[in-house]
């Protein structure tokens, strides 16, 4: 695993590229958020989805970090617009697909999570045009991450990069279901 730290990707453009370019190609990131450390890959590559699955030992949904809010409208069915302009932030959105079988290694439901932190990490996101996966990096049932040193070895030791900012110290995202009629709050 590389570990870059998240100024060395800011100041430097080289690295930045180097960074964008393994989100696009299906390399398995550690990354802050605004919350939490988190565990993702391009989306978009059901394959390496699969292996973070394994990882996590998790069959529950995942959520991704959306590229956009323009992208979020365009692949699902926003009921509750309002609830964007919450976005970047300390949230995850539930909003049903437009396709069912849209981002399926992701989420098998008709339904997806979406974020955008409030974080430096989102605008690589962003930068790289592709949905990323966002779910903790833990084995599923275990502690939040919020520093690297709690990284489980045999999850640190199958990623490709860290992106370091040391501790982080928040609560996990508050987790909204905008699917129904209702709002519905999962986790507060």
């Amino acid at each position: 695993m590389e570990v870059v730290k998240l100024d060395d990707i800011i100041r430097n453009e080289k690295t930045r590229k180097r960074i964008v370019e393994a989100m696009i190609t299906g390399k398995i990131f550690i990354y802050p958020t605004d919350t939490i450390y988190g565990i993702g890959c391009n989306a978009m590559d059901s394959d390496v989805v699969r292996r973070i699955r394994e990882l996590k030992r998790s069959y529950q949904p995942f959520s991704v970090i959306a590229p956009s809010k323009g992208w979020v409208n365009e692949k699902l069915f926003v009921k509750h617009p309002g609830f964007l302009k919450r976005l970047p932030g300390p949230y995850t959105f539930v909003f049903k697909k437009r396709n069912p079988d849209f981002l399926v290694a992701v989420s098998d439901s008709d339904s997806l999570g979406i974020r955008i932190p409030k974080h430096p990490f989102s605008e690589l996101v962003y930068e790289s045009g592709v949905p990323f996966v966002t779910t903790s990096v833990n084995i599923s049932g275990g502690e939040f991450v919020t520093k690297p040193e709690e990284i489980p070895d045999e999850i640190k030791n199958t990623t490709d990069f860290l992106i370091d900012v040391g501790v982080l110290d928040n609560p996990p995202s508050k987790v909204i279901d905008l699917t129904s009629e209702e709002p519905k709050v999962i986790r507060e």
